[in-house]
């Protein structure tokens, strides 16, 4: 057979000749009878079941449950011991005598699986907490404190505390600029419920603010036994209540801010009576157009102009005061350091959006105040006003006199934000010492303004952060007014100036200063109070609740 032949297919009848002639080497000879041992089959296995026996069993019905049950052959007593690496793990510690910010921060920065059971619930009504009334509750509380100036993180850790106050603590509360929403889940196989809320209005009135912190306070003490509907009857009480200064003393502080930022910048007597004029005279018309329903954007412009008038009047009559701190003095009283300072701690926090929203909103602020002192300057440079920004370089050091401006400009600042009585004197020598802090770097250590400002910032940011702490409240009223004496008004006021006169170089580097000093305020208040969290001790405590939970990203 031939090489090609064998590559070849074989025939059916090839293949049958063959396959019959080839035999296995175990095949039984023919001939050889083998007889059969007992009664079993030829081919038989080990495994065999035997005959007689039934090996069937009853089907096996499990239980309907959750996929997220244990299994049924799983043990807990034979399961083999857990071991967790304590490399990069985030050791927590929550102590029931640390603030209930510090803790409520930790809590809601940790995942949902990973926080602690909450206590035992004291305040459950019959049959237990109605889910939709305590998130009602919760984003009313929210409300309030969003619509009060205070920060987003703050505003998150508050409603996540009521929600655990009454026994829900898969809650998940988002807060953005305009927007607050929670979202309640029972279990991991439950539909979750969630509930939101539109904050429309907004105003600035710290009474209301301590109030609402005061009454968190008390929903998360477990020594104090709050039901729903005292809650929600103490709530009503703090929305009612009225303003604790009346419109007369909100005008009359607003005129003591500009005359004490006058005194600041080197004025005098005249001076202080002429910007407190102007300031006093902004606010009303400030007033007129809110009342007529018209934009922020407007109130801030016209409530720019008075003071930026009758600081070229003075100037057009050649009157020997220094015009220009008549300007710087009205612009003081209309800058939104509030605002700053919230939206740089939203995002130093983490908050993006609400930063992004608050700092246009200061953005927009800050354009109305620029329109409004713009147009009075330009109209005063082509009638023939003298105004001179080289004025900046002249400012004479009085200290004394400068310090006790600034503890006046800060006592109307508290003023203007609704504080409590009871903080109006710790904040105005807060800024007191702010104003000396910064003055000792900047006139006699010839320190650039905006470290020094950014060092005294932090004291200030410090000191709100201790006091908040020991009395569980909120910060924002023993920050805000202190930082007053530190705002950039007469970078503002020169750079303006500047650019109406053609000198539009000078005048966006002098804007530039003014934007560094703003960031390095509302940076330095946020550094102070992260510095006083992460080392400082409250009486009965081992160490304040670990604020290593602030860790979210290294950048990937």
């Amino acid at each position: 057979m031939t090489e090609a032949e064998d590559r070849k297919p074989r025939s059916d009848e090839a293949k049958g000749t063959f396959d019959s002639e080839i035999t296995s080497e175990f095949a039984i000879p023919e001939g050889l009878v083998v007889p059969k041992s007992g009664g079993e089959p030829e081919t038989t296995s080990e495994f065999t079941v035997p005959e007689g026996l039934d090996t069937r069993q009853p089907p096996v019905v499990e239980p309907e449950s959750s996929a997220f049950s244990m299994p049924s052959t799983y043990s807990t007593q034979d399961a083999p011991v857990a071991i967790t690496q304590t490399t990069n793990i985030l050791a927590i510690n929550l102590t029931k005598d640390a603030p209930w910010q510090d803790r409520m921060r930790t809590m809601l920065r940790m995942p949902v699986a990973e926080r602690p059971a909450p206590e035992l619930v004291h305040k459950v009504e019959e049959g237990g907490p109605a889910v939709p009334r305590v998130l009602d509750l919760t984003l009313r509380i929210g409300e309030l404190l969003l619509a009060g100036g205070e920060g987003a993180e703050d505003v998150e850790t508050a409603m996540f505390a009521v929600c655990r106050s009454y026994g829900l603590d898969r809650c998940e509360p988002n807060v953005t600029f305009t927007l607050l929403s929670i979202s309640y889940q029972p279990s991991l196989v439950d539909d979750p419920v969630t509930a939101s809320r539109t904050v429309r209005r907004r105003g600035t009135d710290y009474t209301r603010l301590a109030a609402v912190f005061q009454l968190v306070d008390d929903l998360t003490d477990a020594e104090t036994h709050i039901s729903l509907e005292e809650a929600y009857r103490r709530l009503a009480e703090i929305r009612r209540n009225r303003h604790p200064y009346p419109g007369w003393a909100l005008t009359g502080a607003t005129g003591l801010l500009a005359g004490s930022a006058s005194i600041l910048v080197g004025g005098d007597v005249v001076v202080f009576v002429a910007a407190a004029l102007g300031a006093m005279l902004g606010d009303r018309l400030a007033w007129l157009f809110a009342g007529r329903g018209m934009p922020e954007f407007y109130q801030f412009t016209v409530a720019a102009m008075p003071p930026a008038a009758i600081g070229v009047a003075l100037s057009l009559a050649e009157a020997d005061v220094k015009a220009s701190a008549v300007v710087t003095g009205g612009l003081f009283a209309l800058l939104p350091g509030r605002a700053l300072v919230a939206g740089v701690q939203d995002g130093l926090t983490g908050f993006y959006i609400t930063a992004a929203a608050r700092l246009l909103e200061v953005m927009y602020f800050f354009v109305g105040i620029v329109v409004g002192v713009l147009l009075v300057l330009y109209f005063g440079v082509k009638v023939g006003s003298t105004l001179n920004p080289d004025a900046a370089l002249d400012i004479p050091q009085r200290p004394l006199l400068q310090i006790a401006a600034s503890i006046l400009l800060s006592l109307a600042f508290a003023v203007l934000l609704q504080q409590e009585r009871v903080t109006v004197l710790p904040v105005a020598l807060g800024g007191g010492v702010a104003w000396s802090v910064y003055g000792a770097m900047h006139f006699v250590a010839n320190i650039s303004p905006v470290p020094s400002t950014a060092v005294a910032a932090g004291l200030v940011g410090l000191f709100g952060q201790l006091l908040s702490r020991y009395q569980f409240a909120s910060a924002l009223p023993y920050t805000t007014a202190a930082i007053g004496p530190l705002l950039p008004g007469s970078a503002t006021y020169f750079g303006l100036l500047s650019i109406a006169q053609n000198r539009v170089d000078e005048g966006l580097v002098s804007l530039a200063t003014a934007a560094s000093l703003a960031m390095a305020i509302a940076i330095g208040v946020n550094l102070g109070s992260e510095i006083s969290r992460l080392f400082l001790r409250v009486p009965g405590a081992e160490r304040a609740a670990g604020r290593k939970a602030a860790k979210r990203t290294r950048g990937f």
